[in-house]
């Protein structure tokens, strides 16, 4: 398997919604959200493939060439878990700190030479500012590559920015939205979420937020009732968001 490439089975071009949404010009009128807050990796700028392909160049280091069953444990992972595995699965003597630290130089030179917004990322972003509806920017990433990204996309989107370090844990764990949220003064239930992979999903749901899964992987994502998968935010509008956060938390 080329390291610039994702596996087959887990590439964009593989996704599959589950379920359907309509265009907004078919929902019916809602609320708009309290605030939305978004992923960074994967959901508003396409650098799931470089964080992939850091990963297995140092895999390939390691005498563990990258495939499909790796994936879980490097989409949407932080540098930590990622550098983790690979100490396992590798068995090599290296440090994990030293693993950690090496995939997080090679992740950052690569945003920083090259980072593209995800489709509709910014037309989404320039709608919610124009209702006045804040956002927050809630990354699994370190915040030198928070920082990177936010050169390149702009700083003045997001009312708050969290990175890996700004919460004792990351994604999965519900902290980055609970913070996030927290630091806007509202309250979780009222705010919607848009993810990528299944650990921020996970994380979001977990926090209590209303979830807009884009996948931008062909990985499975976790079922609830205010989680709702959509090809692209192409298609996603205040329409949407606002109903999407109107749906009852449970």
């Amino acid at each position: 398997m080329p390291e610039s490439s994702l596996p087959e089975s887990v590439r964009p071009e593989s996704v599959r919604p589950e379920s359907a949404v309509l265009p907004s010009a078919a929902l019916p009128s809602a609320a708009l959200p309290s605030a939305v807050l978004f992923d960074m990796d994967g959901t508003l700028v396409d650098t799931e493939q470089l964080w992939w392909q850091a990963a297995a160049e140092l895999a390939e280091e390691l005498d563990h060439p990258l495939t499909d069953q790796d994936a879980p444990e490097v989409l949407g992972q932080a540098v930590e878990h990622t550098a983790a595995h690979l100490h396992r699965v590798s068995g090599t003597t290296r440090p994990e700190a030293e693993l950690a630290a090496r995939l997080g130089e090679s992740f950052a030179a690569k945003v920083a030479a090259e980072t593209v917004p995800r489709p509709g990322a910014l037309a989404l972003l320039a709608a919610l500012r124009e209702a006045r509806v804040p956002t927050a920017l809630v990354s699994a990433s370190p915040r030198l590559v928070v920082d990177l990204v936010l050169s390149s996309i702009g700083h003045d989107w997001f009312a708050v920015t969290l990175a890996a370090e700004d919460t004792a844990r990351t994604k999965p764990a519900p902290d980055p939205y609970l913070a996030a949220a927290e630091r806007l003064g509202l309250d979780p239930a009222a705010c919607v979420a848009v993810e990528d992979t299944p650990t921020g999903v996970a994380s979001a749901a977990a926090a209590g937020c209303a979830v807009l899964a884009v996948p931008s992987t062909a990985v499975p994502m976790p079922d609830g009732d205010r989680i709702t998968l959509l090809d692209s935010l192409e298609r996603a509008d205040l329409a949407l968001l606002g109903k999407l956060c109107a749906a009852p938390a449970v």
